[in-house]
């Protein structure tokens, strides 16, 4: 992986063989960013999706395997409990075009990965909430 830092944007080409988001998690803690929004296009062969059921409470992922257009990543860069927190979501096609999407846990990248994350200046948290089941943006600090 390689970046470069324009005002409040990151430009990174993640390589291939190298994990996608545990990339973006290095360079948010290298370079401090504790708010962003993150967006990203490139190819990948191996894919950990999942979809969150609200009415279980519970994550459900499965792991693809083939040759894959990333044709978006879309995500924000928070903090929770002082650590950062990344939530991202990805929508990949196969060669058929086909399309699958969800809640992005890992991703291998078989060409490129071109990223971009805009640092937002400020600080946003997150909480656990037990009425949802999810890590919420959290509004009740200072």
């Amino acid at each position: 992986m390689k970046y470069k830092i324009f005002g409040n944007t990151v430009i990174a080409r993640i390589d291939k063989g190298e994990e996608i988001v545990s990339s973006i998690l290095e360079i948010c803690k290298k370079e401090n960013i504790k708010l962003g929004k993150v967006s990203a296009i490139g190819a990948v062969n191996k894919v950990k999706i999942g979809l969150f059921k609200t009415g279980e409470k519970k994550y459900y992922s499965d792991i693809l395997t083939g040759e894959f257009e990333i044709t978006s990543l879309l995500g924000n860069v928070t903090t929770m409990n002082d650590e950062v927190y990344l939530h991202l979501h990805i929508n990949i096609s196969d060669s058929s075009f086909k399309t699958f999407g969800g809640h992005l846990n890992e991703a291998y990248v078989s060409g490129t990965c071109e990223l971009f994350i805009d640092v937002i200046d400020g600080h946003m948290d997150r909480k656990f909430s037990e009425e949802i089941g999810l890590n919420l943006l959290e509004f009740d600090y200072e």
